[in-house]
């Protein structure tokens, strides 16, 4: 049995903090969906699994099931789908389409009942509210036969820190259930979890295209093979993503720190793909001042979409060259007041002193 494993493409996501990026970032899950399917095709694989969260909410625009619909039929073997928690099985659901019905390869599983595939069986288990205390595998029987038994979930690792209850899953619910893997959606990295045995039974595949910064191994899905009932699976992720959402964060405190942050900015590969949020913290030099401004043009310029926070930053009190570059008289003085000011918000005494030092520079010489 060879099949692909996903979740969480979260069509229909909003990114409306990213402005005219939001819409290519949109556009790129569409594609990034295409883009799985290409993976099966590519990986012979026997058929799709599709974990929950296919879509952001269920008030999704009914244009993008269509479309989704189109997208996952086009792979021509069987794909299977659960609701999860972002578009459960509720009255007006997106699952209401008549897109699906249409579609004889894709095939909505609404009820916990044990479904025939290609070399053994699957466990399918749908989600109908928004969040829950219960373990969605409970249902599963144990029971072993001669047939690879899989499992589908969508649900919250037990261990993993949440805030309220969304559908928790044992450490050890594929041998509860007697299951040779669980497929898992709802967490958008990339993870396995092994029994004691060290044999892994048990992975999110993470989302396939990257949602928002700080997700770790995101952009994937996962095409598992196991060779017969009680056999190890083999697991093997498949890029599908292609944004990069890359976060820079520097504490500036040497000389040279600055221009190794704009170094590497530079050197970041596929510019027109990425969102960068760069983040900027310490001490900053008079004459590294410039390369502040360079940063910024660059980012501006080559990426899909920027963030530049230097709020953080103070002026070097070390660094004379803050006072004695200035203009004597009345502009050289309000910088020595700024710079020793012992007021309630130095933070803001900082970038006062910054942002003369910068006006000066742009006046005539």
């Amino acid at each position: 049995m060879r099949f692909l494993h996903t979740a969480d493409w979260q069509i229909g996501m909003k990114a409306a903090a990213l402005g005219d990026a939001g819409a290519r970032v949109r556009e790129e899950r569409l594609a990034a969906g295409r883009r799985v399917v290409e993976a099966a095709k590519s990986h012979h694989v026997d058929f799709v699994l599709v974990a929950g969260d296919l879509f952001e909410d269920n008030a999704v625009d009914r244009v993008l099931v269509q479309k989704v619909v189109d997208i996952l039929s086009s792979f021509g073997g069987p794909v299977f789908v659960i609701p999860g928690n972002h578009d459960p099985l509720v009255p007006g659901s997106v699952w209401e389409h008549p897109s699906w019905k249409s579609a004889s390869n894709v095939h909505v599983l609404l009820e916990e009942a044990p479904v025939e595939v290609h070399g053994g069986v699957l466990y399918p288990c749908p989600v109908r509210e928004k969040h829950s205390g219960l373990n969605p595998t409970a249902w599963i029987p144990s029971e072993r036969d001669e047939r690879i038994r899989i499992g589908m979930a969508h649900g919250t690792m037990e261990n993993i820190r949440r805030d309220e209850p969304d559908y928790p899953i044992p450490r050890d619910a594929e041998k509860r259930a007697g299951l040779d893997f669980l497929a898992l959606g709802h967490w958008h990295s990339y993870g396995t979890y092994s029994g004691p045995d060290g044999i892994i039974h048990m992975a999110y595949s993470g989302t396939h295209e990257t949602t928002k910064f700080g997700e770790r191994d995101s952009g994937n899905v996962l095409i598992v093979e196991i060779l017969s009932p009680g056999a190890p699976p083999t697991i093997t992720p498949a890029r599908t993503g292609r944004l990069d959402w890359i976060t820079v964060e520097r504490d500036l405190r040497e000389h040279g720190d600055l221009v190794r942050v704009r170094e590497y900015i530079e050197s970041l590969a596929n510019p027109s793909n990425a969102l960068v949020d760069v983040s900027l913290s310490g001490l900053l030099l008079a004459d590294e001042r410039g390369e502040l401004d360079h940063i910024e043009h660059i980012l501006s310029s080559r990426f899909l979409w920027v963030k530049l926070d230097a709020s953080r930053l103070q002026p070097s009190p070390e660094d004379e060259a803050w006072i004695t570059n200035l203009p004597p008289g009345i502009i050289r003085d309000a910088a020595m007041r700024l710079r020793d000011t012992s007021g309630a918000s130095p933070e803001i005494a900082a970038r006062a002193l910054m942002e003369l030092y910068a006006i000066v520079g742009e006046g005539p010489h």
